[in-house]
């Protein structure tokens, strides 16, 4: 499927504004699914005494990158609405390095999307978490 990622890079920024204000950078997006990034920042920390990111900056991630992975799937601009996301927590992320995911969508039904990711640091197969979520579709 056709489209312009580099216009739907500007749009999150512009039109998702948490994803901007935390930083969420889109690294690559296809059929394949959608790559990101989350650059570590000190306020991110979730225990001061370990350096530790809060578990809710990587909910953030996955969160945002399975509903835009759902995209390039639907021909066009679609809007998404979390319906359920599960993620469980495999380890704390290392504190001072950036936390990437990498999210697919597996299936689609005329209302739901259904999906799965990773978020990592260095070797994706080794996460930190891992999520399954579903979607609902609003079609243009």
């Amino acid at each position: 499927m056709e489209y312009d990622f580099e216009n739907m890079r500007q749009l999150m920024g512009e039109f998702i504004p948490h994803m901007a204000a935390m930083g969420l950078e889109l690294l690559s997006m296809d059929d394949d699914g959608a790559v990101g990034k989350i650059p570590y920042r000190d306020e991110f920390v979730g225990n001061p005494d370990t350096g530790v990111v809060h578990g809710g900056v990587v909910t953030v991630l996955l969160d945002s990158l399975s509903g835009m992975c759902i995209v390039p799937l639907l021909g066009g601009m679609a809007k998404t609405a979390t319906l359920d996301l599960r993620i469980d927590y495999l380890k704390p992320a290392v504190p001072g390095e950036d936390i990437f995911a990498k999210v697919h969508c597996y299936r689609t039904t005329k209302n739901i999307a259904f999906t799965r990711g990773v978020a990592y640091q260095g070797d994706i197969d080794d996460p930190i978490a891992h999520a399954a979520g579903s979607f609902m579709l609003t079609r243009s």
